[in-house]
């Protein structure tokens, strides 16, 4: 069982520095010369206040740093997350202090004992998205049901690389006794793997929060007893062998300090050859083993390696029978950022087999 101790979310910050102050009217000027000097400044009447900060900062931002290649908009957004999380909010009692602010649940779930500290005003913006989606949960297209994540869970935003798992399900003609599934989120791929009649998924997952959402989620339903998870490194304490095993990793090289949101899109120097020497292991000899992932990092010029073709190249361990892709969707209109990539971006399901 894990503990509330263990569960990722925001560090409260103390009470006791003098901060400078933005309210309702007040020049904003002054307000993000001190963000940039590195002093905190506290909102103290309206939420709206901070909102509106963070909007004037973004203008600010958008004046004096370029903000149209890859790169160029991972430092915009890097120095955004460094100011912007100098703009702190006071909680008392589990409850926001300024006027008109939404109700939180996390506040109190995270917070029991700690009745009065400060959060900035990222955090608040992040735990109360979550709140939401949490409550009121979120509708998968592959999914019956709507799933719940929990707060610091990734959950997908966009849905082909789903469609294309959804799709080698339908003609899957293995064996459906087992399956494992390596880093579950908030748990749609093992969720569709249930759908499609597998017996058992066994799944991993580094995130604390990941284990206790999809723990509180399943209950004592059926579904608990279909799904067994474990909080562990790639493949954890599941040391038995299966017909399946599923991966979506993270589809981008390199390690990063923007924010915890981006966590999963990230992957060390190790991560995939640990994975297909203990995938090679554990997979049964007519077994197959799927990754998910996508050309993101090529058409970006971040890299031009593809781990999964340098294992086929290099690893001596497993044989391509197919890769499927998908074209991805143009981004949204109301999104933020220029992500004129989309257009050819695609998403890729990888089936192997043993050699």
């Amino acid at each position: 069982m894990i503990s509330n101790s263990e569960v990722k979310k925001p560090e409260p910050i103390s009470i006791g520095k003098t901060h400078n102050i933005f309210n309702q009217g007040a020049d904003v000027e002054p307000a993000i010369q001190a963000l940039e000097r590195g002093e905190s400044v506290l909102v103290r009447e309206f939420y709206n206040d901070g909102l509106s900060l963070l909007h004037d900062l973004h203008k600010y931002l958008k004046l004096n740093l370029p903000n149209t290649s890859y790169k160029e908009q991972h430092e915009y957004r890097s120095e955004y997350h460094r100011l912007s999380n100098l703009i702190l909010l006071e909680i008392v009692d589990q409850q926001l202090c300024v006027k008109k602010s939404p109700s939180i649940g996390w506040l109190e779930k995270f917070y029991p004992e700690n009745n009065h500290f400060f959060l900035t005003l990222p955090q608040i913006q992040g735990l109360n998205s979550a709140w939401q989606w949490y409550q009121n949960g979120i509708s998968i297209p592959v999914l019956r049901n709507k799933v719940h994540p929990y707060y610091g869970t990734y959950f997908p935003t966009r849905f082909e690389h789903l469609v294309l798992f959804d799709n080698w399900l339908k003609h899957y003609k293995g064996l459906k006794k087992t399956a494992i599934e390596i880093g579950i989120g908030c748990g749609v791929l093992s969720l569709q793997m249930i759908q499609h009649q597998f017996q058992k998924v066994y799944a991993t997952d580094i995130n604390p929060n990941a284990i206790i959402g999809l723990t509180e989620f399943m209950g004592t339903t059926k579904l608990s007893r279909k799904i067994e998870l474990d909080l562990g490194h790639l493949f954890g304490k599941w040391d038995n062998q299966t017909e399946l095993i599923v991966f979506n990793p993270p589809w981008m090289p390199g390690a990063h300090d923007f924010s915890n949101i981006d966590d999963a899109i990230y992957y060390n120097k190790t991560l995939f050859t640990d994975f297909f020497a203990a995938a090679k292991t554990r997979l049964l000899p007519e077994g197959k083993l799927v990754l998910i992932f996508s050309n993101l990092a090529q058409i970006t010029n971040v890299t031009q390696e593809h781990p999964i073709e340098r294992e086929l190249e290099e690893g001596n361990r497993f044989k391509l029978e197919r890769c499927f892709k998908k074209s991805v969707s143009a981004a949204s209109s109301k999104s933020k950022r220029d992500q004129y990539w989309r257009a050819s971006e695609e998403v890729e399901l990888w089936a192997l087999t043993h050699i």
